[in-house]
């Protein structure tokens, strides 16, 4: 009877870690670049010059012009590098982008405000807030179902050209 039971849960164990992952394979060219058309709100991945893969996006809150300081709503501009991930973003997955860099820094210091940070592409996840297009603090949204791709085809390192 004792290993019955022993065997019964290490059964449910096994089968509940079964489930479908967030996290999935790819095997295709690699991406060589993300280009980001703020404007348009399209987001692009690229090998070379071919386009892999395109993406309606969400901007921040104050999409227009390039983010200068914490709490401005704005979308940065200019290029960055794909930084870090976090599989346990409050946004479904997240790609993080190096954003602010050395001149970012430096504009918001003369302004006397800090640059701000954490800028990520990301799902929606659990947001339940307005369904507008442009509601984050200035990262970049897709749905929860592109996240999962883009996650797996973006490596660290890749550049990540944001234009106006």
């Amino acid at each position: 009877m004792k290993f019955l039971k022993i065997t019964l849960i290490v059964l449910a164990l096994g089968l509940a870690g079964c489930g479908d992952s967030k996290i999935r394979k790819y095997d295709g060219p690699p991406v060589t670049s993300v280009q980001v058309h703020k404007a348009d709100r399209k987001m692009y991945l690229l090998n070379g010059s071919k386009v892999l893969r395109q993406y309606d996006v969400g901007l921040g809150f104050k999409p227009t012009g390039h983010k200068q300081y914490e709490g401005d709503g704005r979308t940065p501009e200019g290029v960055y590098f794909i930084d870090r991930q976090n599989p346990r973003s409050t946004y479904h997955l997240s790609l993080g982008i190096s954003y602010p860099n050395v001149l970012d820094q430096k504009m918001a210091f003369l302004e006397g405000k800090k640059p701000g940070g954490d800028i990520f592409i990301h799902g929606r996840g659990k947001y339940n807030g307005p369904n507008r297009r442009d509601w984050t603090a200035g990262c970049i949204a897709i749905t929860d179902d592109e996240v999962e791709e883009v996650y797996s085809m973006v490596r660290l390192g890749t550049p990540i050209y944001i234009l106006p």
